[in-house]
């Protein structure tokens, strides 16, 4: 997939589009694009996504935007393995949310991404004070010689799968359920960097990952699987979070432990699958303590998984 930073050139050719943060990719988003690439592909044309960095709400109101649930290179990475030709990164800043919904339809649908066939998501609003919608990008297609088509949600035993479902599932522990919403387990991504060798100190030595999540939609200590970048995947228990009995730390760190395995991976990319909540972080008062509930969540972890 072909990845564009902003929009100041024009498109090299028409394009069929769609528009949205995506966040999460989750079964909607990825309705929306398999749509997207049906109709690009009658069209002989690129399927191309716009999305947006940062979020809208992180923009606006910073201190209360909800969790991401995906950094930029997650989400570019999911819309890629559905099958997307190109992927506009717009930075949203105090200059686009200013453009009315007019000015957003000519100078960036129109003029810069060529736009054949829009599609669109059924509660998309656009432009500044979200006045654009449905009706008036119709309107623009009939004037401007693009056609626009809006998909219904989709919904799971009753649910509208949307970012915010998922957020309210991991957030209450089932990841069962978030995992429905999104059609595969959540997951993070990072690096594996050198820790502090608490976890070896403590008799169960962790793969510490390096991540982006600021505010991670989830906390607590999961059955999890790991993807490896030789295409393995391992079996583990992670700890997400602060670390409140041993060095607390600021900002949330991801810890896993990898059953039976003792290979070096420092500066692996790797893949957190969050299987199963075990319990909440907790402060313990000692050490030993500390030590004798991870023996406990790696047993628990370790029935988790069929035998």
């Amino acid at each position: 997939m072909l990845v564009f930073r902003g929009y100041s050139q024009a498109a090299p050719s028409e394009t069929v589009l769609t528009i949205g943060n995506f966040d999460g990719v989750h079964r909607g988003h990825r309705a929306l694009l398999a749509r997207l690439t049906s109709a690009a592909a009658a069209l002989g044309l690129p399927s191309t996504v716009l999305t947006f960095e940062p979020h809208p709400r992180e923009f606006f109101a910073p201190q209360s935007a909800p969790a991401r649930l995906s950094t930029l290179r997650e989400k570019l990475e999911l819309i890629a393995d559905d099958g997307v030709d190109i992927a506009y990164v717009c930075h949203f800043n105090a200059a686009l949310s200013a453009l009315t919904a007019e000015e957003f339809i000519a100078r960036v649908l129109v003029r810069a991404l060529r736009v054949r066939h829009l599609i669109i998501g059924d509660d998309f609003r656009f432009g500044a004070k979200r006045a654009g919608g449905f009706a008036l990008l119709c309107e623009a297609g009939e004037r401007f010689g693009f056609k626009v088509e809006a998909m219904d949600s989709v919904m799971l035993d009753g649910e509208r799968a949307s970012s915010s479902g998922v957020r309210a599932a991991l957030a209450a522990g089932d990841l069962e359920r978030a995992a429905s919403l999104l059609g595969r387990p959540y997951s993070i991504d990072g690096r594996v960097v050198h820790g502090d060798q608490v976890g070896r100190q403590l008799g169960f030595a962790t793969a510490n990952i390096r991540i982006k999540h600021d505010r991670p939609p989830l906390l607590g200590v999961f059955a999890v699987e790991v993807g490896c970048p030789d295409g393995k995947v391992l079996k583990g228990v992670a700890n997400l979070g602060f670390r409140p009995s041993a060095n607390q730390v600021a900002r949330p760190i991801l810890e896993v432990h990898l059953f039976d395995f003792e290979r070096d991976i420092y500066g692996d990319h790797l893949n957190v699958r969050f299987l199963h909540k075990l319990r909440d972080e907790m402060k313990f008062p000692s050490f030993d303590a500390l030590k004798a509930q991870i023996a406990h969540d790696v047993e628990n972890a370790k029935n988790y998984f069929p035998l």
